[in-house]
């Protein structure tokens, strides 16, 4: 299933999993602690709390986090390596590296090259991901 990481309607995402996994309605009420409007409006809709999502994830066994980190690596325009550092000494968050590139993330891109929609040299400058990945990925993934 080819996903559009640009458009993430969770709730949908969340019903495919629990019809793909097939579990009952009881359980999943059981395990959050709700009653069935409230899960109904889960499924209904595009954004839900973090604290659902999160025991959902554990629940349904999926990272539903990830489809959201994959959208800031695919459309989020990149921050300068000077913004990035004064940042990091400044709030001491955990840093996380901004290009690891999932199965997921390759067929995309590699779809947008194979269907013409975009060429090699866009996909590295609106991606940012390095010339030889990207033709690395051709060469190993060619269909």
């Amino acid at each position: 299933m080819n996903f559009n990481f640009k458009e993430i309607h969770i709730g949908e995402i969340i019903r495919l999993r629990i019809e793909e996994l097939n579990i009952e309605e009881e359980r999943i009420l059981s395990f959050l602690k709700c009653d069935q409007g409230f899960l109904m409006n889960v499924l209904s809709s595009e954004d839900i709390s973090t604290a659902t999502l999160l025991r959902l994830s554990k629940l349904l066994e999926y990272d539903f986090f990830r489809l959201y980190s994959h959208h800031l690596i695919l459309f989020s325009p990149p921050a300068s390596a000077e913004k990035d550092r004064s940042n990091s000494e400044k709030i001491g968050l955990p840093q996380f590296r901004k290009n690891i590139y999932t199965k997921d993330i390759i067929d995309f891109i590699l779809e947008l090259v194979e269907n013409g929609e975009k060429t090699k040299l866009q996909i590295i400058q609106q991606y940012k991901i390095p010339k030889t990945t990207l033709y690395k990925w051709i060469v190993k993934y060619k269909k």
